[in-house]
Formats: C-alpha cells, structure tokens, sequence
C-alpha cells in the first residue's frame, strides 16, 4: 500500500518565472523509508512542503496516508509529523516548556503532555538539559529537540528535511538509530538529506531529483550498477598529474577525472585489478611513483554527479 502519493506536481514562484517542480512524481511504500535526493534548488524542500500542506502546488496532486493533501490538509495534519530544515521551537522557552506546548497544541491533556515531553527527551539524551532555555543549546541540540516536537502523537507518516543537518557524527547515528526504530514500529518516512552516506543507511528507496524532476530511481545498489563497474583511483604529485591523467585515460578507456586538491585522478573501469595492474606498470616506465592506488565500488555520490553534474548540497529554503 502507497502511504504517499504525489502525482505531476508543479509549483512555480515569481509569477510562474521559477519553476520549483516540474511534474514530479512519486510515492512511498508504507513502511519504509524514501530518500529524496538532488542538488541545491532541485525542489526536495518544496516537495516536502507540498506533501506536509504548507504549500499549494499549482497543478498535480498527492495523497498521504490515502488523504487529498489540497481538499483535506487538516486531516492530513493528523497523522503526519515533520521535521524542518530549520528548528521550529521557541528560544526563550526551556527544552521541556517546548515539548509540553506542543503537547497542547496537539490536543493532549496536561498530563498526557508531560508524560509524552519528558519521554521524549529521555529518547533524545536532552533530559539534562530540560529546563534550559532554548537558545543556550547547541544546534545539535535542537536538532534533536525539533524531531522529537515532530513525534509528539506518534505520526503514521514523518517528513523529515535535512534532519542531521548540524549534528556531529556521533549524534547523527544516534538520530539514525531513532529513525530506523521508527520504521520497525511501522512509520512511513520520507527523508531528503545532503548526506549520501544517510540515504545509503536509512533509505528502503532512493528518488533524485535535479529541476523539480525525477531522474533516477531505485536502491542504492541498483543507482551504483548504473554508473558502472568498479573506479580507479590514483593520488601523485602535482608534477606527475598530467601524464597519469593521459595513463589512466588510455587504459580505462574513458574520460578520467581529477580532484586537484587530494591530487587524485579517477575513471570507471571494467576490467578491475587488471587495468590497476596496468596502470601501475604503464606508470612505472615513466618513471612515476603511485602515493596511493586502488579500485573502489561506486558511491552514491560518484551516481549525483553522473546523473547531475552537481555536488550534493542543503537546498535554501523557498
């Protein structure tokens, strides 16, 4: 069963000038985890306004959890949660103060709104830092706090945009391990993030967008076989670059590609440890010295730049 649906949607900004979203398309198995991916201004966060009801497209449609998203938004806000770019708390409030109000906004009870407020924070390691004000914590910290204000009545669907943005690594697995906890208890998740490595991590499925279309789809694995075989990468000095560029291009049989500052020169190759052995005897007779070499699997980020042309980047907000 599809939790959400967004069909041919088109949102365009200043007088229909910019084009935000193009006719995208997609959906979302219950219970599992899409992750939108794409470069700065590719549309993920117009997306995700559309499908939480902050934004009316301007042609197309989307259901969440079977729900019209433009002829019922209320009742779509019942049962989705979401999680912004940016912290959606009150700074002169304390951690606990945030969670509560939430709480009553949403229709619990006093006591149902402490109860949920101080298991949340216990869930999000913020219970000793509770009855600070919001404005002495971290980013990480509010960060946390934000998903935590998303999950207040347990939603069926979570939007989550760029949820580790500001986290050090070891509080974006802990964000991740609350994430796949959410998805074993049978949440729906659709997640767009800058980083490769959290899509390769969470996601079920992965969509990339680049100009408010889909250009790809598919696990991460499948997305990798499209971009090919195995790479081959070799670091030199600087004054061996241009001939080990001319080696590796020969040899792969493709466009090779260099990184000035790691000094690194890369291409697909097909044949693996036979083109690295050639490479290093090819660069052997001219007198060059390999500082590093291997054969790597793609990346996701080696398939958002042949795909897109383009790094990863946070996307600004509309």
């Amino acid at each position: 069963m599809k939790s959400v649906i967004a069909d041919n949607l088109v949102k365009t900004y200043n007088k229909g000038n910019v084009k935000a979203l193009d006719g995208l398309s997609l959906d979302v198995e219950e219970g599992t985890v899409l992750s939108v991916l794409g470069p700065n201004g590719a549309g993920k966060t117009t997306t995700v306004r559309i499908l939480a009801t902050l934004l009316t497209p301007n042609s197309g449609s989307a259901t969440v959890g079977g729900i019209d998203v433009i002829k019922h938004p209320e009742k779509v806000r019942q049962i989705i949660g979401l999680s912004g770019q940016y912290a959606a708390v009150d700074e002169t409030l304390t951690g606990w103060d945030n969670l509560v109000m939430f709480g009553r906004l949403y229709h619990l009870n006093k006591k149902a709104a402490i109860k949920r407020a101080d298991e949340l924070l216990e869930r999000f390691s913020l219970t000793d830092s509770a009855k600070r004000p919001i404005k002495t914590y971290s980013g990480g910290m509010r960060r946390r706090l934000d998903l935590a204000a998303s999950l207040i009545v347990q939603p069926k669907v979570l939007f989550l945009d760029e949820p580790t943005t500001g986290l050090d690594p070891r509080g974006r697995q802990e964000m991740w391990g609350v994430i796949e906890e959410l998805v074993k208890g049978g949440v729906t998740l659709l997640l767009t993030t800058q980083y490769l490595e959290e899509a390769d991590q969470l996601a079920d499925d992965i969509v990339v967008i680049d100009h408010g279309k889909v250009i790809a789809r598919g696990t991460s694995d499948a997305l990798k076989r499209e971009v090919g075989g195995e790479r081959l990468e070799v670091v030199v000095d600087h004054a061996d670059i241009s001939k080990t560029l001319e080696i590796v291009a020969r040899v792969s049989g493709n466009k090779a590609s260099l990184d000035e500052g790691l000094r690194r020169i890369s291409a697909p190759v097909s044949t693996g440890s036979m083109a690295l052995m050639e490479v290093l005897r090819s660069m052997d007779s001219e007198g060059i010295h390999a500082l590093d070499v291997g054969l790597k699997r793609p990346s996701l980020d080696d398939v958002f730049m042949s795909l897109t042309g383009h790094a990863a980047e946070v996307e600004e907000v509309k």
